[in-house]
């Protein structure tokens, strides 16, 4: 199969929302229990840095894209990734080459630090992101609630070799 990444344009909103629908019901990927608005995402994740893959019929299959971590400039090197796949695309080794994509793209635009909080359940995408460089950082113990129940965050993150 052939499958091309390439920068997120406006024209994917409605699949890359769809995509990220998927995440929410999975109920192991994010917080998030409603879908934002196009409006609310675009504003909550940086401009640069934002990819799309394709399979060979041009559908959009999965995305990523960084948040800031913080609005102060110390920190303006630390981004949070996002990564998700439409659920027939997972377990396919697809993800590997779109997170790469982000890696280098993130080190052109001055990014030092990614980062990545993941629910402990979320098994794969915590072998995922280690397969990938990334380091287990710790965990955060109930940090949050979702649908009333406290959870727990894996933080991984991955320092530039390239940005000092």
């Amino acid at each position: 199969m052939n499958y091309e990444i390439r920068e997120m344009l406006p024209k994917d909103e409605t699949r890359v929302m769809e995509i990220f629908q998927q995440g929410i019901d999975s109920g192991i990927a994010t917080f998030d229990t409603e879908l934002p608005n196009v409006e609310v995402w675009n504003t909550s994740f940086i401009n640069d840095c934002r990819w799309v893959l394709e399979n060979e019929n041009s559908e959009v299959i999965g995305w990523c894209a960084l948040k800031p971590v913080s609005k102060r400039e110390c920190f303006k090197g630390v981004a949070e990734v996002s990564i998700y796949f439409d659920r027939n695309s997972t377990g396919k080794g697809l993800g590997t080459l779109l997170l790469r994509k982000l890696i280098v793209d993130s080190e052109n635009h001055g990014f030092w630090t990614l980062q990545s909080n993941i629910f402990p359940e979320n098994e794969a995408s915590i072998k995922f992101h280690l397969k990938n460089g990334f380091r287990t950082v710790g965990t955060r113990e109930k940090v949050g609630k979702l649908h009333g129940e406290w959870k727990d965050l894996v933080m991984l993150e991955r320092r530039s070799e390239n940005i000092f």
